[in-house]
């Protein structure tokens, strides 16, 4: 039932360009392992056959941040919860682009940024994974939640900088690097 390669196919791409949610999960040697879910529309894009990224916003932690700088591991899974029934995961090594580093203009240019876009993570696709999602239950999304580009719009810029900048650990204490500026929306 499961399907392996080592790039992302034309195929792959068109299921990834319609799923609303996807689920980031990563891991360090010692600690928790950590899954997200994600879901801010125009977020997840991919860069090529081997390469993705995604926006990300600043949040209740910074838990991927650590762990790929810690490890560099990550799965992606993106589920089609309508049909077909697919399930689809991106097993690669990335790392945070925050926007001092050398990376940040090539990668924001493939992306609106968001009011408490914090950094974009860069991802090498080492392989990728389908299967049949038959055990999925059959979903439709109603709408989209605008909460949290809200909260980041209407917050004082000065207060999110003080805020992101002191959180310099993960939950398990390993080392963050903390956005440089506040981004906000236009």
């Amino acid at each position: 039932m499961a399907d392996f390669t080592d790039h992302l196919t034309p195929d792959h791409e068109a299921m990834i360009a319609r799923q609303a949610i996807y689920f980031v999960a990563t891991a360090a040697a010692d600690g928790r392992i950590n899954l997200s879910p994600k879901g801010l529309a125009d977020t997840f894009k991919v860069l090529g056959p081997n390469r993705v990224a995604y926006l990300d916003l600043g949040g209740s932690g910074n838990e991927t941040h650590a762990h790929l700088a810690a490890d560099g591991r990550i799965t992606v899974m993106m589920c089609n919860f309508e049909q077909p029934a697919l399930i689809l995961r991106i097993y690669g090594r990335g790392k945070p682009v925050l926007p001092r580093d050398a990376q940040w203009s090539e990668l924001q240019a493939h992306f609106t940024l968001l009011p408490g876009t914090r950094q974009i993570f860069d991802i090498a696709v080492e392989s990728v994974q389908t299967s049949c999602g038959w055990g999925v239950p059959v979903m439709h999304i109603e709408k989209h939640r605008e909460t949290l580009v809200k909260y980041h719009a209407q917050s004082d810029p000065a207060l999110w900088e003080a805020k992101v900048g002191a959180r310099t650990t993960s939950i398990d204490g390993l080392p963050t690097r903390a956005t440089d500026r506040f981004i906000a929306g236009t």
